[in-house]
Parts: C-alpha cells; sequence; structure tokens
C-alpha cells in the first residue's frame, strides 16, 4: 500500500471537518505520490524541482503510472506542475481502481462517505492499514488529510514530519488547494455578478 492509497481510504471512511472536494484531495493525491515516489526512489527533489531517478516498477498500478509520467528532461518539473498536471482527476482514478480491485461497495446504511463518490471503503487488509495509520495519527497522512480538510490541523503543526522533501511537498499542496479554493470564490462572485445583471429592470 502506499500514502496516496490510504488517504484516499480515509478519505471515504470518515466524516471530515469541513466539505472536501475531488479538486483537493485530487491535488492532495498527486502530493501522496511524490511522497511514495520519492521513498522508492523514483524521484527526488531539488528545491522544487522533480528529478527522476531510475525507472522503478511498483505492485501498485496507479504509482507506477505516475512514476512513468514524470518529466525525464531537463528543466523538469516543479512540484506544484505536478500537483496540477497529474492532480487532474486524480480522485476518482483512484475510486474506480479501488472499485475494480473490490477495495470498496455500496456504504453500509448510516454511512458518510466521501461525496459523490456513491462508495465506502470494505473490510479489507488495505482498509485496516489506512485506518490504523489514522489512528495513530501518522504525521506525513495527517497532514495531507489537514490539507483538505478531512481533519483539523493541530496548533503546532505537525513538526515529526521526516524530512525536508515531505515539508516541501506539503506545501506545495496548501497553496494548490488554497489556489483552487481562491479560484472557485472568483468565479462564485462573476457568476452572481453576471446573474445580478439579467435580474436588473
Amino acid at each position: 500500500m502506499t500514502t496516496a492509497r490510504d488517504l484516499m481510504l480515509v478519505a471515504m471512511d470518515v466524516v471530515p471537518v469541513r466539505p472536501v472536494g475531488q479538486g483537493e484531495l485530487s491535488l492532495a493525491l498527486a502530493g501522496a505520490e511524490v511522497i511514495d515516489l520519492v521513498g522508492t526512489g523514483a524521484v527526488a527533489l531539488d528545491g522544487d524541482l522533480l528529478v527522476p531517478g531510475p525507472a522503478t516498477a511498483s505492485d501498485d498500478h496507479l504509482l507506477t503510472e505516475a512514476a512513468a509520467s514524470l518529466v525525464r528532461a531537463a528543466p523538469y518539473e516543479s512540484v506544484e506542475d505536478w500537483l496540477w498536471r497529474r492532480g487532474s482527476g486524480l480522485a476518482a482514478a483512484y475510486s474506480a481502481r479501488f472499485e475494480a480491485e473490490g477495495l470498496v461497495g455500496r456504504p453500509r446504511r448510516g454511512r458518510l462517505p466521501f461525496r459523490s463518490a456513491g462508495t465506502a471503503p470494505l473490510d479489507s487488509p488495505a482498509r485496516d492499514r489506512a485506518t490504523g495509520r489514522w489512528a495513530a495519527e501518522e504525521p506525513v497522512l495527517t497532514a495531507l488529510a489537514a490539507a483538505v480538510g478531512l481533519r483539523e490541523e493541530p496548533a503546532d503543526g505537525f513538526p515529526d514530519l521526516p524530512d525536508d522533501t515531505v515539508v516541501t511537498v506539503l506545501a506545495a499542496v496548501g497553496d494548490a488547494v488554497a489556489e483552487l479554493e481562491a479560484v472557485r470564490q472568483r468565479r462564485s462572485i462573476e457568476d452572481a455578478a453576471f446573474d445580478n445583471i439579467w435580474r436588473a429592470p
């Protein structure tokens, strides 16, 4: 299992502290993939640039796909650019993959799954691992979850993050989520102004 898969399972399994859209979750999943790829040696960070390492195969189909999509020519790609490119539709891709693998199904009565997914995680070793990391408040997973609104960020932040690479990725995820929200608010204001024009006598 990977951090990205664990994050998606948690997102489908918990009640968030604020509404979480697929856009925010997709950005966080793309960030989680970077952290996972760094862990396998498939990529390293040079400042905020993703520098690919040797091509590696993974048991996880989506992580293998992520590694294959890395920009392999200088000047490479920034973490921010990766989040927007790789993150496009990524939550839906993970949801579809989980359905194909039999990890999710129709929610049990009373459950509150990730909105618009229509499914919830089924009992499985994958879900046990994700909920175990969540219950233990594993720093990387909980920091990514806080960035998209699945939980509150502690008053003292996340001091136990493993290294600067993770901090860089998390900062980029936070910035991208904030930018996405700003774009939504701007569009909402523009749409409201447009409606008011047509309603004017």
